[in-house]
């Protein structure tokens, strides 16, 4: 039986956040395929929520405990959650076991969404995004392969960072089946928002939310909008506000529920990167939105759309108490969402490809880094530095906090 090992900061969390359900969803896939997986985590063994038959271990950065526990694992496939992931053990994982495949899940990529943030939030990019930048797509580089969950990334590492095709592969979110929504328009009211609130695009979100909302309840008096979201701060507590009917309801345990009880979710999106998990399952679920194009940006296919998408705040106003009163033109948007997601999301276009991409690395490996001459450059010179440091640290670790930084 092949092993595939992901390492991350934390244990995946399905009912937190969208990349914790999107890698379960890859864990998944490689259990249908016969793939004993394992998880290495640096953070507590509490409150694990994982999948039956997912092997969790605990571990810590800058420490060689690390390398004897992947030698004992001694995976086929190493999966990194994020680059951050890669640069702490990539080249930890390059010494002990060399022919092992390095797989990068990118989620989204962080530079783009790191670079959309300070447009938004300063009118221009800081030093930190450029950092933020060097150092994903230097991840990338030195990874066998890396996981794009948006067509619109893949299309932009190829064409504009010159990234060959066969080091990236494109796997999205993917549904197995839809399931009709059992409450009819009739039977739904409110308005809703998910998102986790260590997610600053959500948080961005809300605050828009909160500009908007009163010229929306002014026309649907009766309408409240429910803010769902895990690690709600007091910050997000201190909007709630009964009498706008503007309700902070923390975490919800169960999307498919939460979600057929209400008539619209209103997504007003300011910037991100990937795909918006609460929109992917806002189509799963049959509950038509209202969205902005960076919110629909990778989900939009042949102009269909469960809903509208808006760029201002007045047509989102305005397109949001249509959707909401007009049932003829709610089960038109419904439709579209299932659409969508049966013909660009389906799990059995998705699932064989992806397994016959990982056997052939597997077996051809060797050939595959011979063709991406950047893979060997970025592993001599910038795991090296990445090494030294991780080093550095572990034996500072080992004879206190006496040893002073280099060059300080």
């Amino acid at each position: 039986m092949k092993k595939a090992v992901f390492i991350g900061t934390h244990f995946p969390d399905a009912t937190a956040t969208a990349a914790g359900w999107r890698i379960i969803q890859i864990i998944e896939i490689l259990q249908n395929n016969n793939f004993e997986v394992h998880f290495i985590a640096t953070s507590t063994l509490s409150n694990i929520n994982l999948p039956a038959g997912i092997h969790p271990h605990l571990t810590k950065i800058n420490c060689n405990s690390f390398d004897s526990l992947i030698i004992d694992i001694g995976p086929d496939l190493v999966f990194f959650d994020r680059f951050m992931s890669e640069e702490q053990f990539g080249w930890r994982v390059s010494a002990c076991l060399p022919n092992a495949v390095k797989i990068l899940d990118s989620i989204d990529l962080h530079f783009l969404r790191k670079e959309r943030e300070d447009l938004y939030l300063k009118n221009q990019m800081s030093e930190k995004s450029k950092t933020i930048f060097f150092r994903e797509i230097g991840s990338m580089m030195r990874c066998d392969l890396t996981i794009i969950i948006s067509l619109f990334e893949h299309k932009l590492l190829i064409e504009k960072y010159n990234f060959s095709p066969n080091q990236l592969f494109y796997l999205p979110f993917i549904s197995k089946s839809l399931t009709p929504p059992i409450k009819s328009f009739a039977e739904r009211k409110h308005f809703v928002f998910v998102g986790n609130f260590l997610h600053e695009p959500n948080w961005q979100t809300v605050l828009v939310l909160k500009q908007i909302w009163p010229k929306i309840k002014r026309l649907l008096q009766d309408s409240e909008l429910h803010i769902y979201g895990a690690y709600m701060p007091e910050k997000a507590k201190a909007l709630d506000d009964k009498k706008q009917g503007f309700l902070m309801k923390g975490h919800a345990e169960n999307i498919n529920t939460t979600f057929e009880n209400y008539r619209v979710l209103l997504a007003p999106i300011p910037f991100g990167a990937g795909l918006k998990g609460k929109l992917f399952e806002s189509f799963c679920y049959g509950l038509p939105n209202i969205t902005t194009p960076m919110g629909a940006e990778g989900l939009c296919f042949d102009n269909l759309w469960n809903g509208f998408i808006a760029d201002n705040q007045e047509a989102i106003v305005e397109l949001a108490i249509k959707l909401y009163q007009n049932e003829t033109v709610w089960n038109d948007k419904q439709k579209n969402g299932f659409q969508i997601i049966a013909k660009h999301f389906n799990w059995n276009t998705f699932e064989k490809p992806f397994i016959t991409f990982l056997n052939h690395l597997t077996v051809d490996l060797r050939k595959h880094r011979a063709s991406n001459f950047m893979f060997g450059v970025f592993n001599y010179h910038m795991m090296q530095s990445t090494k030294f440091m991780s080093k550095w640290i572990e034996e500072k670790n080992k004879f206190g906090k006496d040893l002073q930084a280099p060059h300080e």
